[in-house]
């Protein structure tokens, strides 16, 4: 067993369905681990989302040290096995969650940041790799759920649930 560290395992943790998937198509046992490059920041409670494109989006967390939130998103691209920047979360945040939408776009909301929970939510396109603010939720949650639901919309879960139309 490589040892790892948290941000490294979490995100590992969320990438198992893609590597299943992907493990045919490479002949790869599908129950085989291979490591792949580092993340350009050392992050925790992040999210990661799978984009329509195959690159996988991770967006903000927390790296440690105290009042250390990010707003810093990369791109994992599984053909390249490669990490790149791509746009700034307007907000810092850590438990917050992601949900991609049916339009390709990412819906970030909640979370914790530097000094209190947020309400604000944003979008990150993939076409531009930008985020931009959208409506805010009705209280401050973080580690919440956030479920996309048949007719689209967005049913956020934990201290209070909300319903998010896009």
């Amino acid at each position: 067993m490589i040892k790892r560290n948290t941000s490294q395992i979490c995100l590992w943790v969320g990438m198992v369905l893609m590597l299943a998937v992907s493990a045919k198509a490479s002949n790869l046992d599908p129950g085989t681990w291979i490591q792949t490059g580092d993340l350009n920041f050392t992050r925790e409670h992040h999210t990661a989302t799978l984009l329509p494109n195959g690159k996988v989006l991770v967006a903000g967390g927390y790296t440690g040290v105290i009042s250390s939130y990010l707003t810093q998103s990369e791109l994992y691209d599984p053909a390249t096995g490669t990490w790149t920047q791509t746009g700034n979360l307007n907000f810092k945040r850590s438990g917050h969650t992601a949900t991609l939408l049916p339009n390709g776009k990412v819906l970030v909301a909640g979370g914790g940041g530097s000094s209190s929970n947020l309400v604000q939510s944003e979008l990150y396109n993939p076409v531009t790799e930008t985020w931009t603010q959208t409506g805010n939720l009705n209280f401050a949650t973080v580690n919440h759920t956030a479920t996309l639901l048949p007719n689209g919309k967005v049913l956020v879960a934990g201290r209070w649930a909300e319903l998010f139309r896009s």
